[in-house]
């Protein structure tokens, strides 16, 4: 049994993957293990005498502030995280579990690494609400932002549309020209459709060959069938030469306005979506 354990405590603690920080009332750094290194990049005699806060992420730093209110006064804070910048520039995303020393007028806490974690759950987060073939918001999202959207629109009393897009006789360019050219097509229309639209607007694809496009805080009557109109254009411009001469096929639009073809979401979606099939229908008639 060793004879004197404060020799050996901090030998444990630089053994530990994790990084122990001991900062003082103002924001000193008093203490740091050797595990600092490794996290950001510091050694431990770099980083004592400094402030803690001069690493911490500048988007990061208000909601820092806080967290250091609430540990100071008396309420340990086990699951927070935010970004630091390493000594070679880079971000890393730290768990910390922190805790106030009140007998020894210090902030104690302990930093893990979590940037792997972070980019993971980014990615299952963007996976969960856009399209994987064009990146585009997916149905989900989409949805949600309709509904804060109308919850916006009945706020201020502003005017939002909804615009069903299907792509007409979609279903031959990939007969004739097989999926591979169907999904760059696909993925052709998705761009051109989002350099149409304001940042505040949102297009998404819905499934096949349908998107939605919706447009907040119209400032005039007319807005509408201007983009209607440049949607129109947009389908009848060629594409690029590596497409080998393919064309792209007109397409059949729905359009549903707040307030006046519905007040929920469901009412516009199924105004639009009727309006779309009437377009259509429209379409096959005039082939006949």
């Amino acid at each position: 049994m060793p004879t004197n354990l404060n020799e050996l405590y901090p030998k444990l603690i630089n053994l530990l993957l994790d990084t122990v920080f001991v900062v003082d009332s103002d924001n000193t750094i008093v203490y740091v293990s050797d595990g600092c290194e490794q996290l950001l990049g510091y050694r431990a005699d770099e980083l004592i005498g400094t402030t803690i806060m001069n690493y911490v992420h500048p988007e990061d730093l208000a909601a820092t502030r806080s967290s250091i209110v609430r540990v100071m006064n008396g309420r340990p804070h086990v699951d927070f995280r935010n970004r630091y910048i390493r000594k070679d520039g880079r971000i890393v995303y730290i768990l910390w579990s922190a805790r106030w020393s009140a007998e020894d007028g210090v902030r104690i806490g302990v930093a893990r690494d979590v940037t792997l974690l972070e980019q993971a759950e980014s990615k299952l987060h963007y996976l969960a609400h856009h399209d994987p073939l064009t990146g585009l918001t997916n149905r989900a999202l989409f949805n949600e932002r309709l509904d804060l959207a109308l919850r916006s629109a009945r706020r201020h009393k502003n005017r939002l549309a909804l615009l069903f897009i299907d792509i007409n006789d979609f279903k031959h360019i990939n007969d004739q020209h097989g999926h591979v050219m169907g999904d760059r097509v696909l993925c052709a229309i998705a761009k051109r459709l989002e350099t149409l639209v304001r940042e505040t607007d949102t297009v998404a694809r819905i499934g096949g060959d349908e998107f939605t496009v919706l447009l907040t805080d119209l400032q005039s009557d007319h807005a509408v069938d201007h983009k209607v109109a440049q949607i129109m254009a947009m389908m009848a411009e060629p594409l690029s030469d590596d497409f080998n001469g393919l064309q792209l096929p007109s397409c059949s639009i729905g359009v549903a306005c707040y307030p006046d073809d519905g007040d929920s979401a469901d009412a516009l979606i199924s105004y639009a979506d009727s309006t779309m099939y009437q377009s259509k229908h429209s379409h096959r008639a005039m082939r006949r």
